[in-house]
Parts: C-alpha cells; structure tokens; sequence
C-alpha cells in the first residue's frame, strides 16, 4: 500500500464525495435545523445516514494521513525536483485546500466542537491583517449568528473541494496513465475498515452549540483540528510563522541543489516512424508527436527535456530498437545517449562468448534494483545493468538466446515500487505477448524468468537465479532451444 499512497488518497477522497453529495441533499442548512437534522441521521436512520456520516468523517481523516504519509514518501525518495518539479508545487497548495475543507466542514454540524473550531479558527485569523474588525466577534453571541451563515458556509464547503478536486487534476496532469483508484484488494480492505469502523464506532455529535457558554470536554478529531491545541499552547504568530515556513521549505526544496540531470531521451527523425509507441509507454507524457519535417503525412516524436525522466523506456517501445539488424551501428527512432540500443547490443555480444558452464545466463537487470552485478557474478551468469528494464526491447530476449544463452532472466525492481513508475508493468506486458512490442511467441517462455526484486530484496534475486538455473538445467540442451543466430563480429571504433 505504500507504492499507492496517491491512488489510496484518491480512493478515499472519492468516498468523502459520494458520501457528502448524500449528506448535502438531506441536510437542513438552518441554525435551527442542522443540529437535529444531523442528529436524526445519527440517531433514526443510522442504517443509511449515520453509516455514510461516519464515512463521511473516517475517509476524510484518512485522506489527510494518506496526504501526509504521501508528501513524507516523496520527499524522502527525493522525489521533488528534476522532472517531478511540477507535480511537487502543484501539490503543496492541496494540503492548505484539504484542511481548509476539513476545518469548514465540521462547523457544519454546529456542535459545541464546531464553536469550538470556529472560534478558534477566527481568532487565529484575527493575528493577520486582513480584517478591518476582528472576525471572533462574529461568535462572541447567538444573535450574530443567522441562517445565511450557514447557506454560506455549506456553498464553500462545497466549493473549496471542487478547487481540490480541479488542483489534483492539475497535479497529475504531467503524469501519464494515472491510477486514480488502488487495486481491487486494496480498495475492498479499505472500504471494509472504514464500514467497520461506521458501525462499531458511529460518528456522533457533540452538545449543540451555544455561544453564551464554553464548550466542555469534546470527542475531538486529532487528524483535522490539531492546529486549534496547537494555537492553545503556543500562539497565533507561532502557528503562522510555522504553517507558512513549513509552506516556504517544500518550495525551496527542489530550488536546492541536486546535481546534474542525466542526458534526456534524443530522437533520430531518420529512424523515427511516428508510431506513437514511444508516446503511448511514456510514464511522465514527456513525449508528444509533431508533423515529420523530412515526411509529409508523416510524424515525428518530440520530447519534452523539462519531463523526461531519462528511463530509456521509450527506447524499449521502439520498434526500430532490435538487435536483429545487420547494421554495424543500430541506431533508432529514440534512444538515451548514455546508454544507447547499440551500446546495450554491444555489451550483450561481448559477454555471451565469455559464459561458461552447463546453464549459461543472460541477466538484465535494473540498476535500481537488487545489486545484481556484484550478487550474481558467475562464469556462467553475464549481468547487464538498465536504467530501467523498460528499456529493454524484447527482442534482446531472443537474441541472446540465439546467441548462446541457455536462459534469460530479467531482473525488474519490486512488483509496482518501479522509480520510474511503469517500468515493471511494460516489462511484464511485452514479454507475456500484452504489449507491443512483444516477444515472439516462438520464444520458449520455460527459458525465460521474470524476477522482482527491489534494492533490499538481494535474497529474493540470489535464489529466484539459483532457481532457474536449476531448471534450465533439468530442460537440458536441446529442448526448447532455438536455432542460433550468425551474429555479426562486433564492431569496434
């Protein structure tokens, strides 16, 4: 659940929608009757009203810890700079619109906690200098308080969600094929927990409010309201100065210094066919297509150096990208200067004479995985590292199985923990036949290993290697092998 903190946040936030669209329609909005309208949800229709209150309350305090473990993440994966840069400052105002929705929301039910809240809130805001007159006055008596108050407090309500809901579009507008909802199982556990929780522990209302008395001891809601106690123990500069330089900091952080970037993804237009393969697999939309200025009626693809992530997985969806070619230098429609097809093609045919033994392996591994270079070094097991196993074109598969490998694994990060996000699913897709480009099916798949493992799962490797040598020692040597290939002699500069 971790690796899909942004779905899981998405999810919940799907169920605070839902849940308040139901709530708006039954809900009276007078002072008078909000209290007991709320009240006789909680109370009478319990089965319907109640349940989704709680809803309401429990995916709304889970969405702000999922928020915040999200930012946490990110930040402490790096991930805020470089071509990430957008989706980080486009997703620090999300957390100020997200408390906002959730502070307002609980004046709605104007309980004692939402005195409470209000008065509290306004005083707080009375500390900067944007009201002629302190706004706390405004609940110092009932009297001030009217019926409009509370019309205008649910269109904001409503309004400021939809500003969330516009500002997370915006915040994945540069990613491409978003998951905007977790995985079955995840999301059926979560839905559980919450329903659960509904039914054991209902959300109910504090004492109603009333302005000429102090609110006694409350139910409080830790998630949403912490900024209140925090107000109490120190004071509004205090909680101001911290909220705005907290604010200020995930700003800065990616105007820090990071290094250089690594070199972006470079288009051959002579090679480039405009097949939209490179597009399509982009996990950062850093791709886009242009008219081909040499072809008309044709296209070419375009990248973005802003975006691209420098994966090389555009470079494994070309299908100018095959070994199988009989030019001395493979060159293709995309590719990554520091590690190119023709490089990668090179390192291959230098290492597949040099294994030795009875079950020699080819081992394409990420280099943002396991360490396989040092943990499977053997006479009979050659390593290549990737910048990513999407880059790989699935027809190098084939081509050291043509030239002398007895088995090819790939060695990809963890199961959906890919750094570049897609890497692993494409990888996965092409080889099992789902993807273009795919592997040919004459490829026997018994000599073929999918292994996943991140940078802390070196025994997962270690024995998913010693695994498959054993089994491509037990097919023996001839079945399912295929017809060597006549390789090229290699070239040299």
């Amino acid at each position: 659940p971790l690796r899909h903190l942004g779905a899981i946040g998405l999810y919940l936030l799907w169920i605070v929608v839902g849940s308040g669209l139901y709530l708006y329609t039954v809900l009276d909005t007078g002072i008078d009757a909000v209290y007991s309208s709320i009240g006789y949800l909680s109370q009478e229709q319990w089965y319907l009203g109640g349940v989704l209150r709680s809803l309401h309350r429990y995916a709304s305090d889970g969405f702000m810890l999922v928020m915040m473990l999200h930012l946490l993440r990110e930040w402490s994966y790096g991930r805020y700079f470089g071509f990430r840069l957008y989706s980080w400052m486009t997703g620090i105002p999300l957390i100020w619109l997200a408390y906002v929705a959730g502070i307002g929301g609980y004046w709605i039910v104007w309980d004692e906690l939402a005195q409470l809240s209000a008065t509290a809130t306004t005083e707080l805001l009375d500390w900067l200098p944007i009201f002629n007159e302190p706004s706390a006055r405004n609940f110092l008596s009932p009297d001030t308080i009217s019926d409009r108050f509370f019309t205008v407090l649910i269109f904001i309500h409503l309004g400021v969600p939809l500003l969330l809901i516009l500002g997370l579009w915006a915040h994945v507008h540069r990613i491409s094929h978003v998951d905007y909802l977790p995985t079955r199982r995840v999301m059926l556990a979560t839905a559980a927990a919450l329903t659960v929780l509904a039914l054991f522990r209902p959300v109910l209302s504090n004492p109603p409010a009333n302005l000429a008395s102090v609110p006694g001891e409350l139910a409080f809601d830790w998630f949403i309201l912490f900024i209140h106690p925090l107000t109490d123990l120190s004071s509004p500069a205090f909680v101001w100065a911290l909220l705005f330089g907290l604010t200020a900091l995930l700003f800065a952080l990616p105007l820090l210094p990071h290094g250089r970037p690594p070199p972006v993804a470079v288009v051959n237009p002579a090679n480039c066919t405009g097949c939209d393969r490179c597009l399509a697999d982009c996990p950062y939309a850093a791709i886009s297509m242009a008219p081909h200025p040499g072809r008309p009626g044709s296209r070419l693809a375009v990248v973005d150096p802003d975006l691209c992530a420098a994966c090389g997985i555009c470079a494994g969806a070309c299908p100018s990208s095959t070994p199988f070619r009989r030019r001395e230098k493979l060159v293709t429609g995309i590719d990554m200067p520091q590690l190119s097809v023709n490089a990668l093609r090179e390192q291959l045919e230098a290492a597949l004479p040099r294994l030795a033994g009875r079950t020699r392996i080819v081992v394409f591994a990420c280099d943002r995985g396991a360490a396989a270079g040092k943990l499977l070094a053997a006479d009979d097991t050659a390593v290549i590292d990737l910048m990513c196993t999407g880059m790989l074109p699935p027809a190098f598969v084939e081509y050291a199985l043509r030239g002398g490998a007895d088995g090819v694994m790939l060695a990809a990060c963890r199961e959906g923990g890919c750094e570049f996000r897609l890497g692993d699913r494409w990888s996965s897709e092409r080889l099992l036949g789902e993807r273009e480009p795919h592997l040919r099916h004459s490829v026997p798949p018994s000599r073929l290993q999918l292994t996943f493992a991140s940078a802390h799962d070196s025994t997962r490797l270690a024995t998913a290697l010693t695994e498959f040598r054993t089994r491509i020692e037990a097919l023996g040597a001839t079945t399912d092998r295929l017809q060597p290939y006549l390789r090229r002699a290699p070239h040299h500069a």
